[in-house]
C-alpha cells in the first residue's frame, strides 16, 4: 500500500509541501550555520567545532515534523575546512594529529553543513575570516579582503547566469517573446564572465567547482554546472523552471589547481550499488548509514563506533557501497573561499532557500573593482520578480553600484546587498 502512494505523491515544487519542506531544511541549515560562525574563532579545534554543529542540527531538526512519519537529517554533516582546503572537511576524534588541528587567526574557513526533510536538502557554505570575537567588526583589508569580495561577487552573477532566459522580461508580448527565445549562456561563457570577476580582484576560480540539481534524496542530479573544469570534466545541462539547484562558488589567491591532500577520507555517501559485504563491521557500519543518513553525505564521525567505522568503510568503498570524498586543497597552498547556496527556481524567478547570510562589502576594503560593464549590467539584474509579498524589508541597493562604488563610500549601508 505504500509504494502505491509514493506512486502517486509529485514531489515536484509544482506541490506546494515539496518547497515548504525544503524551506524549513534551509531555515535549519542557516540557523545551525549562524552558530557554528561564532565557534570558528582562533584557537578552537576544528573537530569540537564539527560536533557541536551537529549537535546543533540534530536539536533544530527534531523541532520539526514531530509524530509524523517523515526521514530527516542531515543534508551535510558539519565541515570545517582551513584555509587552503579546497572539500569539505571533517576529522576524527581518533586521529590525534588531525583532532589537534586548530583554527588559525585571520584564514579564512569555509562552513558547510545541510539540513534534510523528508529527503529534500539544503546545503549550505559560508567563508570566514577567523577572528576573535572582540575584533569581529574590524574592516579587512589586502589580499583577504579581495579574496572575499570576488568570490562574493562572482557568486551573484553565477545566480544570474542561472536564471532561465526571459523569465523576468518585461515590456510587450512580443520583447517577452524575444527574451525568452535567447538561448541561455553556455558553460564556456559562464566560465568566461566568471573568470572576469575573479581577475578583477587578481584571483582565480578553483578547479572543477561543481553546482549540481538537486532532487529528493539526491544532491548530485542529472544536470550540473562546472567552473574552471580539469581534465575530462565537464557541465551538462542548463536550469530550468521548477529545479533546485546547489549552487557553489569557489574562488582562490592562488593559480586555482587543485591536489589531493594526505588526509584521510573521513566524508562519504551511500551509493545504490549492492555488494555482498564479507566483514561484519562493514555490514554493521552499512545497516546504521542506510538508517541515520540514507543517501545523504556523512563523517565516520557520526558513526556509533569511530575505530569500526574507520576499518569496516574500506571494503564498503572496495565495493563501491559508499563513495569517498577525497581531501582537496589548493596546489600552490593559497587561501581558498566557498559559497554553496541551496536555491529553487520558479516562474517568478530564483529563490535563494538556504545560503551564506548576505555580505556587509562596507567591511572590506580593496582598491580593487569589477569595470566590465556586461558583468556589473547583469549584477544589477534582480533575481526574481517583486511579487509584493515581502514585509517590512529594507531597500537593496543594486549589486552594480556596490560593486562600483564600495571602495569610495566607507559608511554605505550595503549590508543589504543581495
Amino acid at each position: 500500500m505504500a509504494s502505491k502512494q509514493e506512486e502517486v505523491v509529485d514531489h515536484s515544487l509544482n506541490n506546494p509541501d515539496t518547497l515548504t519542506k525544503y524551506k524549513t531544511a534551509a531555515q535549519i541549515s542557516e540557523k545551525v550555520l549562524a552558530e557554528v560562525s561564532k565557534l570558528c574563532v582562533p584557537g578552537a579545534k576544528i573537530v569540537d567545532v564539527c560536533e557541536k554543529g551537529d549537535k546543533l542540527l540534530e536539536e533544530e531538526v527534531a523541532k520539526v515534523y514531530r509524530g509524523k512519519k517523515v526521514s530527516k537529517g542531515f543534508a551535510n554533516p558539519t565541515t570545517v575546512s582551513p584555509s587552503s582546503f579546497v572539500t569539505p572537511y571533517t576529522p576524527l576524534k581518533t586521529d590525534e594529529n588531525e583532532a589537534s588541528v586548530e583554527i588559525q587567526a585571520n584564514e579564512p574557513i569555509k562552513i558547510q553543513l545541510g539540513a534534510q526533510i523528508d529527503g529534500f536538502g539544503s546545503i549550505v557554505c559560508d567563508t570566514i575570516l577567523a577572528k576573535p570575537a572582540d575584533a569581529s567588526e574590524e574592516v579587512v583589508e589586502g589580499r583577504p579582503a579581495d579574496l572575499i569580495l570576488a568570490t562574493h561577487y562572482a557568486n551573484e552573477l553565477l545566480l544570474r547566469l542561472m536564471l532561465p532566459p526571459g523569465l523576468l522580461a518585461a515590456g510587450t508580448d512580443e520583447e517577452k517573446a524575444k527574451a525568452a527565445a535567447a538561448k541561455a549562456p553556455s558553460q564556456s561563457k559562464i566560465n568566461s564572465l566568471l573568470e572576469k570577476v575573479a581577475k578583477s580582484y587578481e584571483c582565480n576560480l578553483v578547479e572543477s567547482t561543481t553546482s549540481w540539481l538537486f532532487e529528493r534524496n539526491e544532491i548530485e542530479g542529472k544536470k550540473k554546472i562546472v567552473l574552471a573544469p580539469g581534465e575530462g570534466s565537464k557541465g551538462e545541462g542548463v536550469p530550468e523552471v521548477g529545479e533546485v539547484w546547489g549552487v557553489e562558488m569557489g574562488v582562490t589567491l592562488g593559480g586555482g589547481k587543485i591536489k589531493q591532500l594526505e588526509n584521510r577520507t573521513t566524508l562519504h555517501r551511500r551509493t545504490l550499488n549492492t555488494y555482498g559485504l564479507k566483514r561484519p563491521t562493514s555490514r554493521k557500519i552499512l545497516s546504521e548509514v542506510v538508517k541515520k543518513f540514507g543517501t545523504f553525505p556523512f563523517s565516520l564521525r557520526q558513526l556509533e563506533d569511530e575505530r569500526d567505522a574507520k576499518s569496516g568503510v574500506v571494503e564498503c568503498v572496495r565495493g563501491n557501497v559508499f563513495r569517498q570524498y577525497e581531501v582537496v586543497g589548493e596546489k600552490d597552498a593559497a587561501p581558498v573561499a566557498r559559497l554553496l547556496t541551496t536555491i529553487a527556481i520558479t516562474k517568478n524567478g530564483i529563490t535563494k532557500l538556504g545560503g551564506p547570510p548576505p555580505l556587509d562589502v562596507s567591511k572590506f576594503k580593496t582598491d580593487k573593482k569589477i569595470t566590465d560593464e556586461e558583468i556589473l549590467k547583469i549584477l544589477e539584474q534582480p533575481l526574481s520578480r517583486n511579487t509584493g509579498k515581502s514585509k517590512n524589508k529594507k531597500k537593496k541597493k543594486p549589486a552594480k553600484k556596490a560593486a562600483a562604488a564600495k571602495e569610495e563610500e566607507d559608511d554605505d549601508d550595503d549590508s543589504d546587498d543581495e
